[in-house]
């Protein structure tokens, strides 16, 4: 799987301009959606406010979008994609496991306290209902956590990381401390860099992965 391919609006890098122009009105109503389910909630969000917002007209919304349901989809494919693609960019040439998994966190942290309305979406709205969340944990988050399950296994190869432990809980632990993290800072009324609790938080999973002769 792709990520970035299967955005539903990517357009690649060569194609001529007025292409990509058709293009930037999809992604803006995906960005427009984020913000106003952020805002109002998905149930409570209307088509009309999101076209509003998007600088369109209600109709041209239906022309690359069913319903609403297809839309909030679609926006968190879109940044989901785009942040999987940053990952594996950032982890070329990354051989230390441990190193790894800290840009993972930092690129997961900081990509969601860049953008609060996208970081409420998938922490509080994507999560309201069992369709949306399966659907996105069969596309998009199981490629996730693979990327982490591998480092994990490359570090216990390597000898770097305990053998006895599960790769599978690791992910799972990995990603909920991240996860939390991202959840108390949208829900706290203190404003705070959120991608400085990135380096905290893979000592803490490093501390209880290091072999007694490694050293984070």
């Amino acid at each position: 799987m792709k990520p970035a391919d299967k955005s539903p609006v990517a357009t690649p890098p060569n194609e001529p301009r007025a292409s990509q122009a058709r293009g930037e009105k999809p992604q803006r109503i995906l960005d427009a959606a984020i913000a106003v389910i952020a805002e109002t909630g998905y149930f409570q969000a209307r088509v009309s406010d999101i076209a509003d917002r998007a600088g369109v007209a209600d109709g041209t919304i239906y022309l690359y979008f069913k319903n609403k349901e297809q839309m909030l989809m679609a926006a968190i494919h879109s940044a989901f994609a785009t942040f999987l693609a940053n990952a594996r960019a950032a982890l070329e040439g990354v051989t230390d496991p441990r190193e790894r998994l800290r840009t993972l966190a930092f690129l997961h942290l900081e990509g969601m306290g860049r953008n609060r309305s996208l970081a409420v979406v998938f922490q509080t709205e994507l999560r309201q209902s069992a369709k949306f969340l399966r659907q996105f944990s069969q596309e998009q988050l199981i490629e996730y956590f693979d990327l982490i399950r591998e480092t994990v296994r490359a570090g216990q190869r390597s000898g770097v990381f305990r053998a006895d432990v599960s790769d599978k809980i690791v992910a799972n632990c990995f990603f909920g401390a991240l996860d939390e993290m991202v959840t108390s800072w949208i829900l706290s009324e203190r404003d705070y860099s959120l991608k400085g609790a990135a380096a905290p938080i893979v000592d803490l999973v490093l501390h209880g992965l290091n072999t007694p002769e490694a050293k984070p």
